[in-house]
């Protein structure tokens, strides 16, 4: 198997009938992230991308605002150990810094969310729409490319997108980390985000919602379905957010004027 999926030895129990057999299941492994000698956090995650990940993970929770502000990442995924260098810190990092564990999973285990979130997470102007059909596409070529939640059933995928073809993918056990490993990418390369936008497989939560503000998205398709804090955050923050995309239907929660040829059904 892959560094990412291993075999499991099970037995299936089917029509009252039990059978051995050999399933896939995801890894996950926690990475301790060092900067300047001392210990920041320590994050379970998916073995691939870590890089990104982490560079992500950091924009994410305001540590960094560009990638050139790091000097020097090295990462030992065996060891489990990412070793940083930055030389400007943010004034207020010393005063928010102490260790954690973040899981994968989500919750309010991110020290600074909302504090930094308030720097960060500027409003969006964007005149980029898309239609429904464009929306449903976009989420079929996901599903399509996710091999790894296919095997196991225990990954979330993230997408960056045009309106017209997705672009890069990435996968994570937590889907704050998938996220965070496409903002990583962006940073890394300088991506231009004027035409793109992020199809994604989680629950849009309000941390969730946060992080697309921070990529400077204007609009974020979803397979899952969002919170009431994450759709009013969207409403103040410009974002269009998309939800439950699915067989063939969907539901625009917030900012519809970016969704193309939606007519409503005549009330009888």
């Amino acid at each position: 198997m892959s560094d990412n999926i291993a075999d499991w030895e099970i037995v299936r129990f089917h029509d009252r009938a039990a059978t051995k057999e050999v399933s896939s299941v995801a890894e996950e492994y926690p990475i301790t992230i060092i900067i300047n000698g001392e210990e920041f956090a320590t994050m379970v995650c998916s073995p691939e991308h870590v890089e990104e990940l982490i560079v992500g993970f950091l924009a994410s929770e305001g540590v960094i605002f560009q990638y050139k502000a790091i000097q020097q990442l090295t990462v030992d995924v065996v060891a489990g150990f990412a070793y940083l260098e930055i030389e400007k810190l943010p004034d207020t990092y010393q005063e928010d810094h102490s260790k954690r564990f973040i899981g994968s999973c989500c919750g309010k285990s991110r020290q600074f969310y909302f504090k930094n979130d308030v720097k960060t997470a500027k409003t969006i102007m964007s005149n980029l729409s898309l239609s429904c059909n464009q929306c449903l596409q976009l989420m079929t070529q996901l599903q399509q490319a996710s091999n790894q939640f296919r095997q196991t059933g225990g990954v979330h995928n993230a997408a960056l997108a045009t309106v017209n073809d997705v672009q890069l993918i990435r996968t994570d056990i937590g889907r704050h980390n998938a996220l965070d490993k496409l903002y990583g990418h962006m940073l890394m390369n300088q991506t231009s985000v004027r035409d793109k936008v992020i199809v994604f497989s989680g629950r849009v939560s309000s941390e969730v919602l946060l992080k697309i503000a921070k990529m400077r998205i204007s609009i974020l398709i979803s397979k899952s379905a969002p919170t009431k804090l994450a759709l009013e955050l969207a409403e103040d923050l410009g974002i269009t957010v998309i939800g439950f995309v699915r067989k063939g239907a969907m539901n625009v929660y917030t900012h519809h004027d970016r969704v193309k040829e939606i007519t409503y059904a005549k009330k009888r």
